[in-house]
């Protein structure tokens, strides 16, 4: 049986030569691409989909689908430095969908989009024999040339994170009932996307991405597409006060935090010459930022528990 290749060996192998010579798809290397709106403004542009007992509960309310829905585009355009502007939704509903059920999803939109000043421009609907399945489109505004991307770390940056780490994977445990925490399982259903935090990072950041697949995967993406290796210090991964209750009691959950994903918290590589301005813009948005390792010539991630080299566990999410 022939080996099934991977999202990214996909993308490049049959859909980057489909973007070629466009410059604002970056070699489809970015979660996000970059398009010319006016003398001052790019948009910065991003599609995510989130599948029915895949990406969300089945029987999840659907005032949290939608915000999951939303928010997660809505990080990617905080690691591209975008203020939110416009999405456009595609929405595949399982054949025993109930108006209730859309009254409710359109609740959840249109909380969110008070929440971070977006609103709906369009998109489509249609039914489907298969799971429910939820498409958004999000716009952001940039300043023109100077949105955020993957490919500019260079070696010596340190990598920053913000907020805590392994939440959203431990929730997903919590909600499949492996243990309880009414706080995991909140961060798992209902992301914080950074977008006040990502507008201030212009200037200060060379490299961002969001922690969708895992931290290692994330920080990994950005030593790829910088030709950098990534060194990241667990001991120094912020963790949660409910996260750290869990894995001090199961250290074997260590591999749940850094690869499990859906925490969308922002990977960010900073030239130490810009570590005050770093602090004062997590600052100003009440965002805790915590420095957990650096980027160097080489390649691959290298995990150390105090100092000492380990075996990296799953480093993210699969996606086939």
């Amino acid at each position: 049986m022939a080996r099934r290749i991977g999202e990214f060996e996909l993308i490049a192998r049959y859909f980057a030569p489909l973007a070629k010579g466009f410059r604002g798809a970056g070699g489809l290397k970015s979660d996000n691409a970059f398009l010319a709106a006016d003398p001052r403004h790019d948009l910065v542009v991003k599609t995510d989909t989130i599948v029915s007992s895949v990406h969300f509960l089945a029987h999840e309310k659907p005032a949290i689908v939608a915000a999951k829905a939303l928010r997660v585009c809505l990080s990617d355009l905080a690691a591209g430095g975008a203020v939110p502007f416009t999405y456009q939704l595609a929405l595949s509903l399982q054949s025993n969908w109930t108006e209730r059920w859309i009254a409710g999803f359109a609740r959840g939109l249109a909380a969110d989009q008070r929440r971070y000043g977006i609103v709906l421009s369009g998109g489509d609907t249609t039914s489907t024999p298969g799971p429910t399945t939820i498409s958004i489109s999000a716009f952001g505004k940039v300043p023109r040339g100077k949105g955020l991307g993957r490919a500019d770390a260079r070696a010596g940056d340190e990598l920053w994170v913000t907020g805590t780490i392994g939440d959203a994977a431990l929730g997903l445990l919590a909600a499949r009932g492996h243990f309880k925490s009414a706080a995991l399982e909140k961060r798992y259903r209902l992301p914080q996307p950074r977008t006040t935090l990502g507008p201030r990072l212009i200037g200060i950041a060379r490299a961002t991405a969001d922690v969708s697949d895992g931290l290692l995967a994330d920080a990994g993406h950005i030593g790829e597409a910088s030709h950098l290796g990534v060194h990241i210090e667990r001991n120094r991964v912020p963790l949660s006060a409910a996260a750290r209750r869990i894995v001090d009691a199961d250290p074997r959950l260590w591999a749940n935090v850094l690869g499990g994903g859906d925490d969308y918290e922002l990977v960010v590589a900073v030239t130490p010459r810009k570590r005050a301005a770093l602090h004062a813009a997590a600052r100003a948005c009440g965002v805790k930022v915590t420095q957990i390792g650096r980027f160097e010539r080489g390649e691959g991630v290298h995990l150390t528990v105090d100092g000492a080299e380990t075996r990296t566990p799953r480093k993210g999410y699969v996606h086939f």
